[in-house]
């Protein structure tokens, strides 16, 4: 959801709620419904506290969710670049099969599993091109002293690739269960139906308007709010965006890269495998 459809759904909820406690004002006695305003006043303080506390647990929770997803990204990205450097230190048999290979990792990440996360398809689907690795791996038989070193670099930069993506990756599922959020609409519910009871048609419609209406954006901002942590892979404004893993792929390009020569890159712009 972007920021139009944000502000035009915001603006619908607080005209909906306006026009209710306008339309129930007119049949509102003197002072509300309440024949004791204070008593309802402590009420709603009781009610409009709890879904205060529940929503502050709730987006601290949600921003944490958000916050891993995005180093997530930015740490799989900075491995993936010190994993090229490192696979230049491999025997030669098999340098160049990796730093194509991992070129064909940074495109699928960036072009095919960016856009199945913010469709929600991808699930907990290997990336292709880190089992291809990991096959390349198995084959490779290091040597000299430099090599063997690379070899157990590879193997800790390996895990460490596999747990940033893991982060990046669990932010598209969502953290919110479903049982929560029922909660959250039906005390928002509550509260909405509350504040009609304090429809009054002795106060001025303005009034009765800017009570109702502020307390339906802030509770509906904060659901927006929190629909927006928990769903951080969308095509919207503050929507994470694969920036870290496209600034690597330049750094991995054969001819201004860092490759100590030229190599080639087994699949597409896009990532997918070439046809044998």
């Amino acid at each position: 959801m972007n920021l139009g459809w944000a502000a035009v759904l915001v603006a619908g909820v607080t005209v909906v709620a306006i026009g209710s406690m306008l339309l129930v004002r007119r049949r509102a006695p003197e002072g509300s419904y309440f024949a004791d305003g204070d008593r309802a006043a402590g009420v709603f303080g009781v009610l409009a506290t709890g879904l205060a506390v529940l929503l502050g647990f709730v987006v601290f929770l949600a921003f944490e969710s958000f916050d891993t997803s995005r180093s997530g990204a930015k740490a799989e990205a900075k491995i993936v670049a010190e994993q090229f450097e490192t696979a230049q230190l491999m025997p030669v048999a098999v340098r160049g099969r990796f730093s194509g290979e991992l070129v064909c990792y940074a495109r699928s990440v960036v072009h095919q599993e960016w856009p199945r996360m913010e469709s929600g398809s991808l699930g907990d689907a290997y990336n292709p091109w880190g089992v291809t690795m990991f096959a390349t791996l198995k084959r490779t038989a290091p040597r000299s002293a430099s090599e063997q070193a690379a070899y157990g670099k590879w193997l800790d930069q390996r895990t460490d690739r596999e747990e940033a993506r893991a982060d990046r990756t669990h932010g598209a599922e969502g953290v919110i269960p479903d049982p929560l959020w029922i909660v959250l609409f039906v005390s928002a519910g509550i509260i909405f139906v509350f504040m009609l009871f304090f429809a009054d048609s002795a106060e001025r419609t303005v009034v009765q308007a800017t009570m109702m209406g502020s307390v339906a954006i802030v509770i509906t901002s904060t659901l927006l709010l929190l629909w927006f942590l928990d769903h951080p892979y969308h095509r919207g404004l503050g929507a994470l965006q694969p920036v870290a893993m496209e600034r690597t792929l330049q750094l991995l390009q054969p001819e201004t890269g860092i490759a100590t020569g030229g190599f080639e890159i087994p699949c597409n712009s896009q990532g997918a495998a070439r046809n044998p």
